[in-house]
């Protein structure tokens, strides 16, 4: 009974030091997607895609709040013809699941579609973030849906 007690100890101790490490690392990750989603942000209340591109993977993926599906061709070409006057986010929530980081909140945004049709979003998105093997973290699906007014 004597041995197992110490034993016991250093189980708890390691487990401890794993779990506060662990959440260290993933407060880390929550802040660092958090700043790739407001660097998207940035892009559109600029209208500077540049800013958008290199967060897409190659195989990223869009479905708008209307249901249609699109590429990261079509969605960085749909981002340049889109102008924005005004664009904003909130709520903005981010959970990481070890290599894989899922990023919810709210958009509104007022502008012109890139048909130039005058654009009115009141929109839930969630965009699932990937760790690519640069150790960047690249956007691999986005979809909005409509919020009731």
């Amino acid at each position: 009974m004597k041995r197992i007690v110490p034993w016991c100890v250093v189980a708890v101790v390691v487990i401890a030091g794993a779990t506060w490490s662990q959440a260290q690392k993933n407060a880390a990750t929550e802040k660092a997607v958090a700043d790739l989603e407001q660097q998207w942000l940035k892009g559109q209340q600029t209208n500077n895609v540049a800013l958008i591109e290199p967060l897409l993977a190659e195989g990223f993926v869009n479905t708008s709040s209307a249901g249609a599906v699109s590429n990261r061709a079509e969605s960085i070409a749909d981002a340049k013809a889109t102008k924005y006057t005004s664009a904003d986010y909130g709520d903005v929530k981010v959970m990481v699941f070890g290599d894989t980081a899922v990023a919810m909140g709210t958009f509104r945004g007022k502008g012109t579609d890139s048909s130039g049709k005058p654009l009115d979003a009141n929109e839930r998105f969630t965009d699932t973030w990937t760790k690519m093997p640069n150790d960047k973290w690249q956007c691999v699906a986005s979809h909005q849906s409509a919020v009731k007014k």
